[in-house]
């Protein structure tokens, strides 16, 4: 073979070894194969093929440039790129003068969630020995604070339609999944983040039998309708307010559960309750210059009334009356500090 240089270029989020057909047949016909160091993920791949490689010490991109277009001479010579692709190898080939052809070969390649293991590897590292002291002491507990904070940052990016806080509050949000899943390693009946990835494609796939079954759903809302039907199935839930967490935000609380009793005929939404809570809140408001006494149960009641009829008419008139409480508040917020003379 004539001059030549190939540069292999591999992904290390595939197993080792699993490399295109061009790959493996550029390697076997090779006059010399090269690795970084005897170390490299491919090295033993290789050995077991009867490919006979050779490491070359560790030297800057200028010098190693120069060494591997030299051993180039009148023959081919495959350089199986290190893990992080040896950035600045390109350009300081590009820099130096030579008259000897470089290919670029792709054996392997990312698939579309392949970076999703470089998470998982860098939450191992730091929660194992030698690893970070605050992440290794951290708990499921101990972490809720940060899983609802996380969540919120997320809506708040979505609402101001921050496109670039929306990508970063995403991987916040993707961590804390990926930190429980690494401390469940741990557990006496230990599970880890296959393990939540294979529920949750399981569970799609039985929630979705229009897609991957036989049975009909055209619209929206029959797939909706399908979609819950199945998961009470699966939950075996007597109520339809089985599996609402009471923890929600009140406002959010109200829109669930006056979703899940449309369909409860014996359940009538209270459509009749502003007039009735305002008629409330006017007899029980203090005359004025009196007193207000703080904790009155009877007010209390007429504005937790006077709170979820607000939520009924919301939810009829299509309107989600959290989102349009927190634009409300975050209007409100902007006038406070246009007042500050702190946005001018």
């Amino acid at each position: 073979m004539g001059d030549r240089l190939v540069l292999l270029a591999t992904t290390p989020r595939v197993a080792p070894g699993l490399l295109s057909d061009e790959a493996w047949s550029l390697l076997r016909e090779a006059d010399l194969v090269l690795l970084p160091d005897d170390g490299h993920p491919l090295a033993e791949p290789l050995a077991v093929a009867g490919v006979d490689v050779s490491p070359l010490p560790a030297t800057p991109v200028d010098d190693l440039a120069l060494r591997l277009l030299g051993e180039a001479r009148g023959r081919t010579v495959v350089w199986v790129a290190s893990a992080d692709g040896d950035p600045g190898l390109a350009d300081a080939l590009v820099r130096t003068e030579h008259d000897v052809p470089v290919d670029v070969v792709l054996g392997s390649w990312d698939l579309p969630g392949a970076h999703l293991l470089d998470l998982v590897a860098v939450m191992d590292r730091l929660r194992s020995p030698g690893g970070c002291p605050w992440d290794a002491e951290q708990t499921h507990d101990s972490l809720v604070e940060y899983l609802v904070e996380e969540a919120y940052e997320t809506v708040e990016a979505i609402e101001t339609r921050d496109d670039d806080a929306l990508r970063e509050e995403l991987g916040d949000l993707l961590l804390q999944i990926a930190f429980h899943a690494r401390i469940a390693e741990e557990h006496e009946q230990p599970w880890d983040i296959d393990d939540v990835a294979d529920g949750i494609a399981a569970k799609l796939v039985r929630r979705h039998p229009h897609v991957f079954a036989d049975h009909d759903a055209r619209t929206p809302a029959e797939v909706e309708e399908n979609w819950t039907r199945l998961k009470a199935q699966e939950k075996q839930r007597a109520s339809v307010t089985d599996g609402i967490p009471a923890s929600l935000p009140a406002l959010v609380l109200a829109g669930k559960l006056l979703r899940r009793a449309a369909g409860v005929d014996a359940v009538p939404v209270p459509s009749d309750a502003a007039a009735a809570a305002r008629d409330a809140l006017a007899a029980l408001a203090p005359s004025p210059g009196a007193p207000v006494e703080p904790q009155r149960p009877d007010l209390a009641t007429a504005y937790g009334d006077l709170l979820l009829a607000i939520a009924v008419q919301a939810r009829a008139d299509g309107v989600d009356a959290e989102h349009a409480l927190r634009d409300a508040v975050r209007d409100y917020r902007a006038r406070i500090r246009t007042a500050e003379h702190l946005d001018d």
